[in-house]
């Protein structure tokens, strides 16, 4: 079990994971894999909110020389200043994270003076899609550095979701692939620090 997660259930609350990702299109295989994801923490015992693609695009983009900040900017600011742990998704574009994600985490910046700085060792998940296996792998790989460089730990598993001609969710957001919904529970399971009884180590 993870230190966060540990430091939650002594104080007799639940993790609180906080979820950061999407594309300025509804319904999008990387918002629904992080649906998913956080739907699997929340039966694991964790607390969730998510700052989906359409919370992304309505943010301004990030400024360090301004010390103002929007609703939203201090929202998720917030959110993650509370956060046990944090999942990130991400579409790959040309090799990395996409703008609008991106946008989000250079805002994390606010935290760089708080106790805990940045990420401080929080677990963080990682899941990318992408049309293609290179987009996926690449873009992962550039993911795990920026969780580096904000001092989280990536969880041994990131998720990696091929879309090239693949419908991976249904139009509510259900995953239609039992591997692809496995490795996203076993990506819950990582963040939150339990590994449920029904899954298979390794």
């Amino acid at each position: 079990m993870n230190h966060f997660s540990n430091s939650a259930r002594a104080s007799g609350r639940a993790p609180f994971i906080v979820g950061i990702g999407g594309t300025t299109r509804p319904g999008s295989s990387t918002e629904s894999a992080l649906r998913a994801t956080l739907r699997h923490a929340e039966e694991l015992g964790a607390q969730t909110r998510l700052f989906g693609g359409e919370a992304l695009a309505a943010l301004a983009g990030y400024s360090p020389e301004l010390a103002d900040r929007t609703d939203g900017q201090r929202a998720l600011v917030e959110a993650v200043r509370r956060a046990d742990a944090v999942i990130f998704a991400s579409p790959g574009y040309h090799g990395g994270v996409s703008g609008l994600v991106k946008n989000a985490i250079d805002l994390l910046e606010d935290l760089r003076a708080d106790e805990r700085v940045y990420l401080d060792g929080m677990p963080v998940g990682c899941i990318v899609t992408a049309a293609g296996w290179q987009g996926c792998n690449t873009t992962l790989a550039a993911m795990r550095s920026i969780v580096h460089a904000l001092r989280g730990w990536p969880t041994p598993l990131g998720v990696t979701l091929n879309t090239a001609g693949v419908k991976l969710f249904d139009g509510d957001g259900q995953c239609l692939d039992p591997q692809v919904s496995g490795s996203l529970r076993v990506l819950a399971e990582q963040v939150v620090g339990v590994r449920s009884p029904t899954t298979p180590a390794g």
